[in-house]
């Protein structure tokens, strides 16, 4: 495979534009192609731009050496049969999206010097968790029935992000009655009221690092839509991550729309009251009176926008109730022997010094050279049964670990591959550190190593465009998860939000967040037709 097959899109040129779009979308990353794609189906005209050199935000890939990566795409839940989530990826990929299970083991949990497991299906979670835990089934099952009760509220909490405010008003007292008491509470506190078993709230928090906050600082209600998500098991795309990306993007061209890449955004023009179209880097203006901003919260308010606009519409004081989320260190190593040459699993790592996880977290935040709180380690190509088609005799491994933004911050301004020595010097101790875990964890692969580099917030920056570095954009806590200003309609007419920050993280949250403002934008009525389609 060329380098050029996963470089998705077509590169920006003024001359390249069509005359006239019906809509722009700032950003490909999940949410801004779930948009653009639904909006295409409905007859628009979109224009998505992207500043990276290939579509997808954080499902695309990339090749190093003869080897591929994924970027954040480390597994899907809920994809196994026919559900919602499954649906609308068949629908958006005209079901030419593949998924391969992981293994039934599909999470290991390494906390201190104990290693527990979580297996997928409802029943042989459950199963599984009172094997490891004898004595606590009475906390499990009570813990299972939260997770139940919070589906209808998810829903209803969604749907009420895409209602108008007058009508957000109208069904307040329905959506404070679906929302269960635990819903903005401490994840912590909600589960130490069922067991004081710190071992079990650990496992039961074991996929934190998939939210970026750990137990005392997260909302119950994430967690819970984490948890559902991967209760019967992990996914991943055959073919690798691109191919999300790479199947979307033909519903688009179709409607005469298009995915230019290269194509940063250097400002949303407001005139009159209300979006005029965006001006490019280059200077070259496209008119157009719907925008949809993909790019983030933080980007659109603070960077995209003037600042008087801000200021007049009330999101400068609105912005400070919300904060990015962390920043992480990836490392990318490429091996010269198969997965299955060298025993590796379809099963993600999570190691943690122990099970105080918020302690662990502010004491790395406090020095750098305390254990990484949590270390995380994938096995792509062990995962993919299309692999070794593109890349034979190859295998890969990615470890994903928290870093501040702070510590790479006085580099920021330094072009990426050119920062200099001491950053190179940084960066590798940083990697060597995290490369003795994975051989602590994975010792078979000492001495198959041909290729390793390692990725910093910097580099979320200057490929993801996130200007903290953050992974999933802002902080999952209790009071971002309750700001009613977080919905696909501004303040500003003209000027729609989607993504990870309106609803909530990952792929499948950034998907639905595109569902739910293309229904925000045209309304119920005109949707009908495509949720009939992908709902039946």
């Amino acid at each position: 495979m060329k380098p050029s097959t996963l470089r998705i899109g077509y590169r920006y040129r003024p001359s390249r534009l069509a005359p006239d779009y019906d809509a722009i979308v700032i950003g490909s990353g999940m949410g801004g192609l779930t948009t653009a794609a639904l909006l295409s189906e409905l007859g628009s005209k979109v224009c998505v731009l992207e500043q990276h050199y290939t579509a997808g935000g954080f499902t695309h890939s990339y090749e190093r050496s003869g080897y591929e990566w994924d970027v954040g795409v480390h597994y899907i839940g809920d994809v196994g049969t026919k559900t919602r989530t499954r649906r609308m990826f068949d629908f958006l990929s005209d079901g030419k999206l593949e998924w391969a299970p992981m293994a039934d083991e599909y999470d290991r949990f390494y906390v201190g010097d104990k290693v527990f497991t979580a297996h997928a299906g409802k029943q042989e979670f459950r199963a599984n968790l009172v094997r490891q835990f004898p004595g606590e089934e009475h906390a499990i099952d009570e813990y299972l029935k939260l997770l139940s009760s919070t589906g209808g509220a998810l829903s209803a909490f969604a749907m009420g992000r895409a209602l108008k405010p007058w009508q957000q008003s109208l069904a307040k007292p329905y959506l404070k009655w679906k929302t269960p008491k635990v819903f903005f509470r401490n994840t912590y506190d909600v589960l130490s009221e069922l067991t004081d078993n710190q071992d079990l709230i650990a496992v039961l928090c074991g996929q934190w690092g998939d939210m970026g906050l750990p137990p005392k600082r997260s909302t119950f209600m994430v967690h819970a839509m984490i948890a559902r998500h991967y209760l019967y098991g992990g996914y991943y795309p055959v073919g690798g991550a691109w191919k999300i990306a790479d199947s979307i993007i033909p519903k688009i061209r179709e409607a005469g729309g298009e995915v230019f890449t290269y194509a940063r955004v250097r400002e949303i023009l407001v005139e009159g009251g209300r979006v005029a179209g965006v001006e490019m880097q280059d200077g070259h203006r496209i008119a157009c009176e719907r925008v949809i901003s993909s790019a983030g919260v933080d980007n659109t308010f603070r960077h995209l926008l003037p600042k008087s606009i801000v200021e007049q519409s009330g999101y400068e004081q609105a912005l400070e109730h919300v904060e990015p989320s962390f920043a992480h260190l990836g490392v990318y190593i490429g091996l010269n022997a198969t997965a299955e040459e060298l025993g590796l699993p379809k099963t993600n790592y999570w190691i943690y010094p122990g099970s105080d996880y918020d302690a662990a977290v502010d004491a790395f935040m406090e020095d750098r050279t305390a254990p990484f709180p949590v270390v995380y380690i994938s096995f792509p190509s062990a995962k993919d049964p299309d692999y070794l088609n593109r890349h034979p005799g190859t295998a890969t491994i990615e470890i994903v670990a928290p870093a501040p933004y702070e510590w790479f911050a006085r580099w920021r301004d330094k072009t990426w591959g050119k920062r200099g020595e001491d950053y190179d010097a940084f960066k590798a101790e940083l990697g060597d550190r995290l490369m003795q875990t994975l051989y602590d964890k994975v010792p078979e692969v000492r001495g198959k190593v041909d290729y390793f580099e390692v990725s910093t917030p910097l580099s979320t920056d200057w490929f993801g465009g996130y200007q903290h570095g953050e992974l999933y954009g802002l902080a999952h806590t209790p009071e971002r998860m309750q700001q009613d200003w977080l919905r696909p309609e501004t303040r500003i007419p003209g000027l729609w939000l989607t993504g990870q920050d309106i609803l909530t993280c990952g792929v499948t949250g950034a998907m639905m967040a595109g569902l739910l403002t293309t229904m925000s934008m045209v309304g119920s009525r005109k949707m009908a037709p495509i949720m009939k389609q992908i709902y039946g």
